[in-house]
């Protein structure tokens, strides 16, 4: 149940973001995407690996490069990955105390989903936010100028791209 000062303050300033990630991490899994994509020439994505905190919402703690969870994940240009490379994501989940919080991919223009986003989310379980980073990761796009999506189940989206910094928040230096 929450304070009358969490209350308070969730009616001054809004929830709290539902995502938080260190700049670093951020930063660094952001290049990285963007050096996956060859020069531009395919897509690249991560899950985003963390966990829940006291207060609500969930912290990035580290990117799981598809590619290197299934290294054909990435073959045909666009991230196709194959459910027979998942056991190797929850061994790493376990093995590090982590859940997938979310996932992040890039686009060769804009931030929008695709019908083949939209079909075919990463993790199909409702709650399960899925980010895309605009022009193959160039310039390290941050929450603010990238699309943020909720999967809500039953193959519905909600659209939190205008929500961006309020929704995922950079943390530290």
């Amino acid at each position: 149940m929450a304070s009358p000062l969490t209350k308070l303050l969730g009616w001054l300033f809004g929830p709290p973001p539902r995502l938080r990630c260190a700049r670093a991490v951020w930063r660094d899994g952001v290049r990285e995407l963007e050096r996956r994509t060859r020069g531009g020439r395919q897509e690249s994505g991560a899950y985003l690996l963390g966990t829940d905190l006291p207060g609500g919402g969930q912290r990035i703690l580290e990117f799981i490069f598809y590619d290197d969870i299934d290294p054909r994940a990435l073959e045909t240009g666009e991230v196709t990955i194959r459910q027979t490379a998942l056991p190797k994501l929850w061994e790493l989940c376990r093995g590090r105390g982590y859940g997938v919080v979310a996932d992040v991919h890039v686009h060769p223009g804009s931030c929008r989903q695709s019908g083949s986003d939209m079909a075919n989310p990463v993790m199909p379980r409702a709650g399960h936010i899925a980010m895309i980073l605009p022009d193959f990761a160039k310039g390290a796009p941050k929450p603010g100028g990238i699309g943020i999506y909720e999967f809500l189940g039953g193959g519905r989206w909600a659209d939190h791209s205008s929500a961006g910094r309020r929704f995922v928040k950079l943390e530290g230096a």
